[in-house]
């Protein structure tokens, strides 16, 4: 995947524009979008659309299991391989875990990710503990966390013979991710982490910086943009030629 690629994508779902810009109006109208997008990217690199869907959804409410999330039904994550496909294009599946375990809910999602386009994103801002409400307080993972989802896929690769898979791993705060450097290197997944930061583009900047002060070798930079709250207060988008001015560039490069 790296260095020939940059990743450039949008995040969402159907349903509410609140997910994201993925799921606003056509589908195939959005990756139309992101495929223009990515070619202000590209840079030295080839450009790579993304499709990042949100799977599993934290919920302020138990459901009836108890674990504050509800997953996505399986003829949507179709719908969205399917155009991930006539696009040629990465599908990443998105999980915000509520109280459930990361590696239980990407088990879950396993029929997909045996397929060669499908990666995953985990977002543990969404990872919450016992007693604790998705949207009330900032989840948290660890480095063991993520190690343990990065072995599930090394060995979905390895049984299926696949091509690399991405593995992203969001981060609003320093410390929503405790003990990255814990993670291991595994074959067949390469891994990304993405500085999710909102606000102007000198609040985002600073959060790039006091994220990446501790980098991991081995680990992807990534970037997140929010076309509204990053807008708010009178405030702007940065440029795509702002992201690839950061150092250490940036090679995952998403919007909501």
């Amino acid at each position: 995947m790296f260095p020939g690629y940059r990743l450039v994508g949008f995040s969402g779902g159907p349903g509410s524009a609140a997910f994201g810009r993925l799921g606003v109006g056509s589908l195939d109208r959005r990756v139309l979008e992101i495929e223009q997008l990515a070619r202000r990217y590209a840079a030295d690199r080839d450009p790579q659309p993304v499709l990042e869907l949100i799977a599993v959804v934290a919920q302020p409410w138990p459901g009836q299991d108890g674990r504050y999330r509800v997953r996505i039904g399986a003829d949507v994550i179709d719908d969205y391989l399917a155009a991930a496909r006539r696009h040629r294009a990465l599908l990443l599946l998105n999980v915000q875990p509520g109280r459930a375990r990361f590696l239980d809910e990407v088990k879950a999602l396993g029929r997909w990710l045996s397929e060669p386009e499908v990666g995953l994103a985990l977002d543990p801002e969404w990872a919450v503990r016992l007693g604790q409400v998705p949207g009330r307080v900032f989840g948290r993972t660890t480095g063991a966390e993520i190690d343990a989802v990065a072995g599930y896929l090394e060995s979905v690769v390895s049984a299926g013979a696949l091509p690399e898979k991405v593995l992203v791993v969001h981060q609003l705060r320093p410390d929503i991710v405790q003990d990255f450097a814990t993670l291991r290197p595994h074959p067949g997944v390469v891994v990304v982490r993405s500085v999710d930061g909102i606000g102007p583009p000198r609040e985002k900047i600073n959060t790039w910086t006091r994220i990446l002060a501790d980098r991991v070798a081995g680990i992807h930079p990534g970037f997140k943009l929010f076309f509204e709250e990053d807008s708010a207060h009178g405030s702007r988008l940065m440029t795509p030629a702002e992201v690839l001015g950061l150092r250490p560039v940036p090679e995952y490069i998403l919007y909501e």
